[in-house]
């Protein structure tokens, strides 16, 4: 089935590996060796990641899989040489780009200084796009000192196709490399020689609306390369006459008892010699010996298949089950396989897997609920962007993951950017759940999606879908994170593309729920998709979010939010110049190049002319900011506590809310939690304060004070306090319930309801809910700004991206607070690369003012945020004599030398900045 080719002939293996991967018959690479250029927050393209490309050493040893290290790539507009000459050892690269093992074209430029800060004004839209309009050369060398071994190439993620030669032959072309998704695996075992070996791509243009690759809508303004170039490693693998692939476990875990699991091991055994041999295979899962004897005939494969039947020890008692981050650990098992011949080992394969159950059944409602090991679950969670320009860095992808689970959050939505196998790695340990999925709107829709810009597809796509399907199942299936894939976006398969999309997971033994599409649609055999798509994508009040219709808070809604995100001031000043932060506070209409190149998103008119409507003009970028914030807290919070409050309602619950999006891929003003460079804002801790364990909130549409429960057990004895003030401190209400009882598993549990007028109440007003457990302890505190004007939404004028208003809010009264001292002190401990921070604030203040929101930012001797760093709160609101202590946790040499520091700020805080104490060591960690 795989037959030797001869040198000179384009290699038959590669339309042979072709087919089995759109059969699901390749395994999933699982490397851990370094993926790429790192691009830290705030690097610069003047400081270079990337070094002159290494020659990669592949060993014999069988079952290796080597990344090639680098390479040197160049335009073929500058390159006049054979493509014989250009992919032979020995040729002199001269004036080539250094690029990393993952890398677009652009990515090595910017490595190399050959462009601007991309991140920076308007820099990205300076860069020529013809330079990327033609094919690129990508070349690498490798040496191996045995030849007699087998050896392959195994990759994918080419942007957008390429030819591929070796050692001065072509082994494969652009109609058989195509698609970022599709996987590849090319015998060259005859073309390797002893020393130095040559593996060249010429790597085509790409266009997302006419190839299956990556495309960016209206995320960010694209990169004008459009992602061209190998994103993922490119493995050399060495072995013996048979080859083992496909090596995945299929788990069936006993529900609710959770008591016993079934193992089902599955590999494929491949002879590539042309003589029959009888393979020994031996190994481990979880901790279970494996042997089998199989006799193969030449270029046969055979699926080797263990299961509880003919493996009783596979029926394991007491499994250690995988639980979403909140709910249980996150333990994973391991399989390993090597396959013998003649005493001699021909190759070997690791895998690992986690135990636990998915299942997400439409509820009487028709929106899809996801259980995990029998406990349903509302998801909570974020659309995942990589960097624009697709630069892989684990720390930085770990840096976000953490901040997810920071957030209370427990799932990541990836709309097409499927990250490397790190990015699952990660998620499984972290035990944060991923929905990936194709992307809208481009090629992937082209079929299905005739309002948008993808191209009708031909027959030879239909392939290259199918085949995309296959590896990213392949790749994905045994990722406990991993809760289903999504085969639409905006649009749902036909007939024939979902036929073909079900084929290949089934052949891949995908073992959770398929989903249509992310938004209302149905596929033929899948039936409808149990999540919604109405939007909002721009401003809305944060009443909004209570109305069980549109992107209200029942069913699932899988992308959504109220669009602009203002970074902070700090970030602000990073990324834009004076003239354009003049612009953004003082004109509305202004095109925003740091928002997105749709016209619809283009400006920021509505998310402004609502700020102003109900905060009061901007007088400054300083103030245009602090509002942003405040209004950014209110609105992520009300999002995700609307969410969380309805999801165990007994009509129209809420099962799962996407907020659109978690982060950007560059420097924006829209749709992002946090930053590019991870900072915080009100966005940020607005969502942190609505997904607390155990929570105490305020209900815009009936004004019930509601705690809800996210804990698996129940509470009681608890006590809700709700005081209502004037903005300069006056108490207007005060009201305490005590013996408040909740369920576990999201139930709530209204405590109270305010009342609807309160004599002597101004027009702008507070509310402070306090809720205190059995001992008396502060378990939850949650202060909201409120107007007895409500924001006025005209439904009949609802579009796909937000709902109008005809009224605002009167939130002005907050501007007539008068400034307060909030005094603080810290101190910082060091233990094993972390430091601490440990901050106490105190307002300070003798009349009856709070301090409102006030935030603590941690910043190095130059006044420059410290990042990332996970806070324990912030964005606190205080009444005068209160006191809050905070902690801040980062990595120590985040602080590059520098002694850190403590800067308060907040809505009427006086901002100071405070010494935190240089790192000490932890007496309590030091020890260890």
């Amino acid at each position: 089935m795989f037959p030797r080719p001869a040198p000179g002939h384009r290699l038959a293996t590669h339309r042979l590996a072709t087919a089995a991967v759109a059969l699901g018959l390749l395994c999933s690479l699982n490397t851990s060796a370094w993926a790429g250029a790192r691009n830290p927050a705030g690097a610069t393209a003047h400081s270079p990641t990337y070094g002159h490309p290494r020659i990669t050493r592949v060993p014999s040893a069988a079952g290796s899989e080597t990344p090639l290290s680098g390479y040197a790539i160049r335009s073929t507009a500058d390159v006049g040489d054979s493509a014989a000459a250009v992919s032979s050892p020995g040729y002199p690269a001269t004036g080539w780009y250094p690029a990393g093992p993952r890398s677009t074209v652009l990515a090595a430029l910017l490595a190399d200084g050959v462009y601007d800060d991309p991140f920076v004004s308007t820099r990205l839209q300076k860069i020529p796009k013809a330079p990327f309009q033609v094919p690129w050369w990508f070349r690498s060398d490798f040496t191996v000192t045995d030849p007699s071994r087998r050896t392959y190439l195994d990759f994918s993620g080419v942007i957008s196709a390429a030819d591929v030669y070796v050692n001065g032959h072509r082994v494969a072309t652009t109609d058989e490399v195509t698609g970022a998704y599709t996987r590849h695996e090319l015998d060259v075992t005859s073309l390797v020689t002893a020393g130095t070996n040559t593996v060249a791509f010429r790597v085509q243009p790409n266009d997302p609306n006419k190839n299956l690759t990556m495309g960016w809508l209206d995320w960010l303004q694209p990169p004008p390369d459009q992602n061209m170039g190998i994103v993922r490693d490119v493995l050399v693998r060495r072995g013996g006459p048979v080859a083992l692939r496909d090596a995945h476990v299929v788990t069936k875990l006993a529900v609710p008892s959770l008591a016993t699991a079934d193992l089902t091991v599955q590999a494929q055994a491949r002879n590539d010699s042309a003589a029959p041999v009888t393979a020994e295979l031996s190994g481990t899962v979880a901790g279970v010996a494996l042997t089998r004897s199989v006799t193969l005939a030449a270029h046969e494969t055979r699926t080797v298949t263990f299961t509880p039947a003919d493996t009783p020890e596979l029926h394991l008692a007491s499994p250690k089950v995988w639980w979403p981050a909140g709910m249980g650990g996150q333990p994973l098992y391991a399989l390993a396989l090597t396959a013998s011949v003649a005493g001699t080992v021909s190759d070997s394969t690791h895998e690992t897997f986690g135990i636990r159950d998915v299942r997400a059944p439409l509820n009487p409602d028709g929106a899809r609920q996801y259980s995990i090991n029998g406990r349903r679950l509302l998801i909570k969670g974020g659309g995942w962007s990589p960097d624009e320009f697709l630069r892989w860095d684990d720390t930085y992808t770990e840096d976000r993951l953490r901040y997810a689970l920071d957030l209370g959050l427990n799932a990541i939505r990836l709309e097409g950017h499927i990250e490397p196998d790190e990015f699952f790695d990660l998620a499984d340990r972290l035990g944060v759940l991923t929905l990936p999925g194709w992307e809208c709107c481009d090629k992937w829709e082209g079929q299905t999606n005739p309002g948008e810009s993808g191209e009708k597809w031909t027959a030879a796509d239909y392939q290259v879908a199918q085949a995309s399907m296959a590896a990213e199942a392949a790749r994905l299936r045994d990722h406990p994170s991993v809760i289903s894939f999504l085969i639409g976006s905006d649009a749902a398969p036909d007939a024939k593309i979902e036929k073909n999309y079900l084929d290949a997971l089934a052949a891949a033994d995908w073992p959770v729920p398929v989903v249509p599409a992310a938004s209302a649609k149905s596929a033929p055999q899948l039936g409808g998709s149990g999540m919604k798509m109405t939007g909002p994508y721009d401003w809305v009040p944060p009443s909004y979010w209570y109305a069980k219709r549109e992107g209200g808070a029942t069913g699932f809604n899988s992308e959504t939010s109220a669009g602009p995100d203002i970074p902070t001031l700090d970030t602000l000043r990073r990324m834009m110049t004076p003239a354009e932060l003049d612009t953004l506070w003082k004109n509305p209409d202004a095109k925003q190049y740091h928002r997105s190149p749709s016209a619809t998103f283009g400006t920021l008119k509505v998310y402004d002319t609502a700020l102003t409507g109900r905060y009061g003009a901007p007088k400054s970028l300083a103030d245009y900011v602090r509002k942003a914030q405040l209004a950014q807290y209110e609105n992520v919070r009300a999002q995700y506590e609307a969410y969380e409050r309805n999801q165990t309602d007994a009509s129209k619950p809420s099962t799962g809310v996407i907020y659109w999006m978690f982060n950007s891929g560059w420097t924006s003003l829209h749709w992002q939690l946090m930053d590019r460079y991870l900072d915080q804002g009100g966005a940020y801790f607005g969502a942190k304060k609505a997904n607390e364990p155990l929570h105490v909130q305020y209900s815009y549409d009936d004004r019930s004070v509601v705690v809800v429960n996210n804990r698996h057990a129940s509470a009681s004895g608890l006590t809700a306090r709700a005081t209502l003030f004037d903005p300069d401190g006056t108490q207007r209400y005060d009201r305490t319930v005590t013996g408040v009882t909740v369920q576990g598993d999201g139930a709530h549990s209204t405590a109270l309801t305010l009342p609807a007028s309160v004599s002597g109440r101004s027009a702008t007003y507070l509310a402070r809910l306090v809720l205190t457990d059995a001992d008396g302890k502060e378990v939850s505190r949650n202060v909201y700004w409120l107007s007895t004007k409500p924001d006025t939404l005209d439904w009949a004028k609802t579009d796909w991206w937000h709902t109008p208003t005809t009224g605002d809010a009167d939130l002005t009264g907050l501007s007539s607070m008068p400034q307060v001292p909030v005094t603080a002190t810290a101190s910082t401990t060091e233990a094993d690369g972390t430091s601490t921070t440990t901050v106490t604030i105190r307002d300070a203040g003798t009349g009856s003012t709070p301090s409102l929101l006030t935030d603590v930012h941690l910043v190095d001797a130059n006044g420059k945020p410290v990042l990332p760093v996970r806070w324990s709160d912030n964005e606190v609101s205080l009444w005068p004599g209160e006191t809050a202590t905070l902690t801040a946790t980062y990595r120590t040499a985040d602080l590059h030398g520098s002694a850190p520091q403590v800067r308060v700020s907040g809505w009427n805080a006086v901002e100071r900045t405070v010494p935190a104490g240089a790192p000490e060591p932890s007496p309590s960690l030091s020890s260890r």
